[in-house]
C-alpha cells in the first residue's frame, strides 16, 4: 500500500520504510513525527484529504540540500556578474508506518513545517476578556444630567426656514455659491433649501446640521458659504 502526503507545499507518494528528504520540520533526530495531511491512501482518494488518515515517520537528521549557483550578468555594464549560492534546509525521514484511520488519535507530534501545519493543529484563539462588571457604588445620572448627554450626541439643528417649495416657484441660482454644482443644488431644493437668504440666516448648529445632510462636512464652512449668500441676498434687493 503506498499514500500521497503533503508537506512544504509539496505531495511525497511513499511506501513504508522508504527515506525522504522534505523540507526542514520542527523536530530533532531520532524522535517520530506524523503528517496528518494525507491525499490518498491506497485507492481511496482524499476530498481534499482522506479523514482520520496519517503518516509516521522516523526523523534521521537534519541536513542540507546540494549548492545551487545562479549568475546574474548585466549587459553592457563591462560584462560584471553576481554569483549566488544557497543550500535548502531539509529533513531526512525514514516511513515507519502508514495508517488508514485513527491518526487522529494516535498521539504521535505532528510534523510541523512549512505548509504542513493543518487548521486542527492551530493554536485555539484566546478566549474573550471578560468585561468588568459596573460599580455598585456608582452614582445613577441624575435627571439634570441627561439633557448634557442628549446635547452632545446631537450634531445640530434643522433650520427653522425650510421650505417646500421656492417662493413664487422661482429659486435663486444657489449655483452662484462657491462649490455648488447642478447636483448640489438639486440636494438643496430636496432638503428645503431654495433661496440665498435661507443660507445666510444659519447659525452654527443649522451648518452642523446641513453638513451632515448633505454629506459634505465642512464645505460650508471652507467655502464662505453663508458669506456668499448674504451678498447675493443682498444684491437681489
Amino acid at each position: 500500500m503506498f499514500a500521497v502526503l503533503k508537506t512544504g507545499g509539496k505531495q511525497y507518494k511513499v511506501t513504508s520504510g522508504d527515506v525522504i528528504r522534505v523540507e526542514k520540520l520542527a523536530a530533532d533526530a531520532g524522535e517520530t513525527v506524523q503528517f496528518n495531511d494525507i491525499l490518498m491512501m491506497g485507492s481511496t482518494v482524499g476530498t481534499p484529504l482522506v479523514e482520520g488518515a496519517g503518516v509516521q515517520a522516523e526523523v534521521i537528521d537534519q541536513i542540507k540540500g546540494p549548492k545551487t549557483i545562479n549568475y546574474v550578468r548585466r549587459r553592457r555594464k563591462h560584462s560584471s556578474k553576481r554569483t549566488k549560492g544557497h543550500r535548502q534546509s531539509l529533513t531526512l525521514l525514514r516511513v515507519t508506518e502508514l495508517m488508514e484511520k485513527g491518526a487522529d488519535k494516535s498521539g504521535v507530534k505532528a510534523a510541523v513545517g512549512a505548509g504542513s501545519l493543518t487548521t486542527s493543529e492551530a493554536p485555539a484563539a484566546k478566549p474573550a476578556a471578560k468585561k468588568a462588571a459596573p460599580k455598585k457604588d456608582a452614582a445613577p445620572k441624575t435627571k439634570a444630567e441627561a439633557p448634557k448627554a442628549e446635547t452632545a450626541a446631537t450634531t445640530g439643528r434643522e433650520p427653522g426656514n425650510l421650505l417646500k417649495e421656492a417662493r413664487d416657484g422661482k429659486p435663486d441660482d444657489l449655483k452662484k455659491i462657491t462649490g455648488v454644482g447642478p447636483k448640489l443644488e438639486g440636494t438643496l431644493h430636496e432638503a428645503g433649501v431654495f433661496h440665498f437668504d435661507q443660507i445666510a440666516a444659519w447659525g452654527p448648529e443649522e451648518v452642523a446640521y446641513m453638513d451632515e445632510k448633505l454629506s459634505f462636512k465642512g464645505r460650508i464652512e471652507r467655502d464662505n458659504w453663508i458669506e456668499q449668500a448674504t451678498q447675493f441676498a443682498a444684491e437681489k434687493e
